[in-house]
């Protein structure tokens, strides 16, 4: 034995719960994030000296969002936590002001799919 009691197969070293503070739900208000959310940095948000501050799990998040919008699952599949643990740090960085969460467009808003047939076949017959 070379002392190391761990290794790659044995998970992270910190739970879950101890990342969270054993939060479950995100932020006092009880805000919900669906996996589909997509993510965004707020550029208003304030400056990097307010990220010094956070756990190195919610720069982990801040980094992710900044190249693109990701949705809370992508962000959970990228930083390798489990999807309970990124609602609640992504509660905690929208009550900071540091991220904004939009939701797609839900099926009852999108077109009539007869519409967008019409309109397919309008720009094929030009």
């Amino acid at each position: 034995m070379d002392g190391q009691w761990y290794d790659a197969e044995a998970g992270p070293l910190v739970r879950p719960y101890a990342m969270t503070g054993g939060r479950t739900k995100p932020g006092p208000h009880g805000v919900r994030f669906d996996l589909i959310a997509l993510v965004v940095v707020d550029p208003d948000a304030a400056g990097a000296g307010d990220e010094a501050l956070l756990g190195p799990e919610h720069r982990t998040l801040l980094g992710l969002c900044r190249s693109e919008t990701q949705s809370v699952a992508e962000l959970a599949a990228e930083a390798d936590l489990p999807v309970g643990v990124v609602r609640v740090l992504l509660g905690d960085l929208l009550e900071a002001g540091h991220v904004r969460v939009s939701r797609p467009v839900p099926p009852a808003q999108l077109p009539d799919e007869r519409i967008l047939r019409e309109v397919i076949e309008g720009l094929r017959a030009l």
